[in-house]
């Protein structure tokens, strides 16, 4: 599983369908992409919101973030993530 960062900006839309039910149907949708939502916050500033989810590949998280767009209004960016220690190994190898 890979790690991802979905960082969501509501529309207007997006915010009058602001839902706890919203929230869980989000955490469904991750599973149906072999998926989970490992955490959800609330932000203040450029993004509103960030999920952190865990994903077989890129071809998921691609599939996922589109179709949680679809369903939400919520515009994601998605970027992938490496913990530190994978990152200074992966540097550590050049």
């Amino acid at each position: 599983m890979a790690t991802f960062f979905m960082f969501g900006k509501y529309s207007s839309e997006a915010v009058e369908g602001i839902s706890a039910k919203r929230s869980e149907q989000s955490v469904e949708l991750m599973k149906k992409f072999g998926g989970e939502i490992k955490s959800m916050y609330a932000l203040m500033g450029d993004n509103d919101l960030v999920l952190i989810v865990d994903l077989p590949g890129i071809k998921e998280a691609i599939k996922a973030s589109v179709a949680l767009s679809r369903m939400t209004g919520v515009a994601f960016s998605t970027s992938p993530a490496l913990s530190v220690e994978e990152f200074d190994k992966m540097m550590g190898e050049m």
